[in-house]
């Protein structure tokens, strides 16, 4: 049932003119990592609405859903397990809902979902209990999506003025071959940049040669324009 109420709840709030939208910013042509995937055109805000009115859902409904076809269902999974991180205050539970997320990370198969989730689970859960960083070097070896939970986790940290993580996670994945990784190492360290703009510098002087253009470009992103022409030349 509660699968099915899920189900009906998403379609019930189904918007047919969004499913364009929303397969262009994802890769559902042959060969790309969402090929084969079916959009409902749910809203970001209505797939909330429907993930906090089912937090009640097990653990084996939510990998059900992840398998699913339908992107709007492994969205809402994903996002009841952060509603379930986020409203629980007993720190047992916390500890349980961040090794199921461990557990299932690989199969987060979506940007979407490592984004709304990786930072306000894995990230915050390590920071504010366990301060193993070890789970991050162990994710950033595995699969597409596990990689791209490592380094987007490590948000919750620089949000916290905390960048080593980020700054390790990023040399594990400096050479990924993958450009959803590229755009994510390089938008956290954008992020480090934002707060601390030395540690992206200093980061960047032996490495912004050597790294994919797109991670540079994003790093870059908000140095003015004169400087961003020189890292992109290679004349710093």
């Amino acid at each position: 049932m509660g699968i099915e109420k899920i189900q009906n709840e998403l379609r019930a709030a189904a918007k047919k003119e969004k499913i364009k939208i929303y397969q262009n910013f994802h890769k559902t042509s042959n060969d790309g990592y969402a090929q084969g995937e079916i959009f409902l055109g749910v809203t970001v805000p209505d797939i909330r609405k429907v993930a906090l009115s089912n937090l009640n859902i097990s653990d084996e409904e939510i990998i059900k859903l992840l398998a699913s076809i339908i992107h709007e269902e492994k969205y809402v999974a994903a996002e009841i397990i952060s509603g379930k991180y986020s409203t629980t205050r007993d720190e047992k539970e916390k500890r349980k809902i961040f090794d199921f997320y461990i557990s299932i990370a690989g199969k987060l198969t979506g940007w979407d979902l490592v984004d709304t989730t990786a930072s306000q689970v894995v990230g915050r859960y390590i920071y504010t209990y366990s301060n193993d960083y070890s789970i991050l070097n162990k994710l950033a070896h595995g699969n597409l999506w596990e990689r791209r939970v490592a380094i987007i986790a490590t948000w919750y940290l620089i949000k916290n003025k905390k960048y080593e993580q980020t700054l390790k996670i990023s040399e594990i994945l400096l050479f990924d071959n993958h450009d959803l990784i590229h755009k994510a190492v390089g938008w956290m360290l954008r992020e480090v940049g934002k707060n601390d703009e030395k540690t992206l510098v200093d980061f960047l002087a032996k490495r912004y040669k050597k790294m994919p253009r797109t991670m540079l470009r994003y790093a870059i992103e908000k140095f003015d324009a004169e400087t961003r022409k020189k890292y992109l030349n290679g004349e710093l």
